[in-house]
C-alpha cells in the first residue's frame, strides 16, 4: 500500500525538472543491494520492471498519529503490500499487477537474513520471504514466480506515504457505499472525499470492509494509485521544481532503492512520461486458482491459476497491454462485490409521481438485477431512496446502493434476501454497475481513467 508513493517519486521526475533537482533527490535515496550475486535469472524483456514493497515498519509514526489512525500493531518485519510496474518500452503505459501477500510462493534456497542459517527451498507465504531474506530474497522468490525480471526495487513505508498524500494537498476518491472499518478506523460517507495522509493510510489498508478481505484491498489500492497519479499530472506539481521539490523530500526519508536505480535513470523516465495520464495506466491482481489454499504449517494460503498467470505475465514480457482502448460514454459503471443477477428487489413508489415504481423497477432490470416486476405504493411519501435490507444480505445491499447514489441503506432484520427500494423525491437514476469478482481478478483489468473520480461527482 506505501508502494503508491513510491510511485510518485517516479511519475514526478518530469523533464520540467532541472538535472540539479534530481541530482539531490538520487543521493537521499538509501541504497540496498537487491541484486546481489543473482543468478540463473528470467531472461530480460521489453520495457522496465520495479518491484514496489510496502513494509509494515512503523517506527517514524508519532504516537499521535498511532491512536489517530489504528497504527498500534506490532509489525511482522514483512511486506504489507507488493506490486509489479511495468513501464513500457516506449513510455507510454504503465502496468501495475498486485501481488497478494498470502499467494503460496516457493522460496528458493537462502540464508536466513536473521539466524543466519541456511535454509534449503521450501513453501512459504509471499510476504514471508522478506523476513526471511530481505530484498534480495524477495525479489528471487517473484522472479520465480512470474519468470519476469525485475529491473529495479523500491521499498516504502506508512512515514513516506502520509507526507506524499499531504504534500500534494490530499487525494480526490469517490464512494458509492459508505466504508467502516473498525480496525483502521475508516469511516466515509457516499460521495466524493478529499484524503490527506493520515485518512489515505486508513483507507489503503483496510481490509475488514467486505468478504473480499486482502484482494478487496488490492482493489481500493489500485484505485488510490490511478487517483495519485491524477493528482500528480493535473496538479501542476510536474511542471514546478519548487512543488516538486517538496513532494520528493517528503517521499525520500523513508525511501530505499537499488543502487542502480538513480538521476540517470529518473531524469530518461521523467522525459518519456511528460504526457503521463491516468488513461495510461492499467491495474489487475494476479489470477488465483484456489482461495483458501491450506499448506502445513503456512496456514490459509492463495494459489495462483498457473495458466492464466502465464498469461498475464507473458503480457509484461512482451510489453503487451492487458486492456483495449475502450470508448467511455457517459459514467463508469461503478464496481460491486455481488453479481446483481443474484439481488432480488422490489420497488415502492414513495412520491406522488405515477409510474415512478415502475420505471425504477424497469431500470434496475436493465442493469442487470433481479427485479420482481411487480411494484407498489409505499405506505408514505419520502424525500430520500431508501433501501431496506435484512443485515445478512449486506453486501447485496451496499451493490444495490451502487446502482442508486445518494440513497439510505436502512437495516430490518428478519426481512430476508429480497431487498425493498422505496424510490423518494430525490430519484435521478440508476447507475450502471460491473460485478468484480475477487476469485477472477485477471477479468477485471482497469485503467486508471476508469476508477478516477468524474468529472461531475
Amino acid at each position: 500500500m506505501r508502494a503508491v508513493s513510491t510511485l510518485s517519486v517516479v511519475v514526478l521526475a518530469s523533464a520540467g525538472i532541472g538535472h540539479a533537482v534530481v541530482t539531490s533527490l538520487d543521493s537521499g535515496i538509501a541504497r540496498v543491494d537487491a541484486f546481489k550475486d543473482m543468478k540463473n535469472r528470467p531472461s530480460a524483456g521489453h520495457g522496465m520492471n520495479i518491484l514496489l514493497v510496502g513494509t509494515d515498519g512503523r517506527d517514524r509514526i508519532s504516537e499521535q498519529q498511532r491512536r489517530a489512525y489504528h497504527l498500534g500493531g506490532q509489525p511482522c518485519h514483512c511486506t504489507d503490500t507488493m506490486m509489479i510496474v511495468h513501464i513500457s518500452e516506449d513510455r507510454e503505459r504503465a502496468t501495475v499487477v498486485s501481488l497478494p501477500r498470502d499467494s503460496y510462493a516457493e522460496a528458493p534456497a537462502h540464508v536466513d537474513a536473521t539466524t543466519r542459517r541456511q535454509h534449503g527451498p521450501h513453501p512459504i507465504k509471499l510476504n514471508a520471504a522478506y523476513a526471511e531474506g530481505g530484498p534480495q530474497l524477495t525479489v528471487r522468490t517473484v522472479e520465480n514466480m512470474t519468470h519476469v525480471k525485475i529491473d529495479h526495487y523500491l521499498e516504502v513505508d506508512f512515514t513516506s506515504f502520509m507526507k506524499t498524500v499531504d504534500v500534494l494537498g490530499g487525494v480526490r476518491l469517490c464512494t458509492t457505499t459508505p466504508l467502516k472499518d473498525s480496525y483502521t478506523g475508516l469511516d466515509l460517507s457516499p460521495g466524493t472525499h478529499t484524503l490527506l495522509g493520515g485518512q489515505a493510510l486508513q483507507y489503503v489498508r483496510a481490509r475488514h470492509l467486505d468478504s473480499a478481505s486482502d484482494l478487496g484491498r488490492m482493489k481500493r489500492q489500485q484505485r488510490f494509485l490511478a487517483a495519485l497519479i491524477e493528482k500528480a499530472t493535473s496538479s501542476g506539481v510536474l511542471l514546478n521544481p519548487m512543488k516538486f521539490r517538496d513532494v520528493t523530500r517528503a517521499v525520500l526519508g523513508s525511501v530505499r532503492a537499488d543502487e542502480g536505480f538513480g538521476t540517470d535513470e529518473l531524469l530518461d523516465l521523467g522525459r518519456a512520461m511528460r504526457s503521463f495520464s491516468p488513461s495510461s495506466s492499467e491495474f489487475t491482481t494476479v489470477p488465483i486458482a484456489q482461495m483458501n489454499f491450506a499448506v502445513k504449517g503456512i496456514g490459509s494460503t492463495l494459489k495462483w491459476d498457473a495458466a492464466r498467470s502465464a498469461g498475464l505475465f507473458r503480457a509484461l514480457r512482451d510489453d503487451r497491454p492487458l486492456t483495449a482502448e475502450r470508448p467511455h460514454r457517459g459514467p463508469v459503471p461503478a464496481p460491486v462485490e455481488v453479481d446483481p443477477r443474484q439481488i432480488r428487489v422490489q420497488v415502492a413508489n414513495g412520491t406522488g409521481t405515477m409510474g415512478l415504481a415502475k420505471r425504477v423497477d424497469a431500470a434496475l432490470a436493465a442493469a442487470g438485477f433481479a427485479a420482481t416486476h411487480q411494484p407498489v405504493t409505499a405506505p408514505a411519501h419520502v424525500a430520500r431512496t431508501v433501501i431496506f435490507y435484512d443485515p445478512r444480505w449486506d453486501r447485496s445491499a451496499r451493490s444495490l446502493a451502487a446502482a442508486l447514489p445518494g440513497s439510505e441503506l436502512r437495516p430490518v432484520p428478519g426481512q430476508g434476501p429480497l431487498l425493498k427500494v422505496t424510490a423518494g423525491a430525490d430519484f435521478k437514476g440508476v447507475h450502471q454497475v460491473r460485478f468484480e469478482d475477487p476469485s477472477r481478478p485477471e477479468a477485471n483489468v482497469l485503467r486508471g481513467n476508469e476508477v478516477v473520480c468524474s468529472g461531475d461527482a
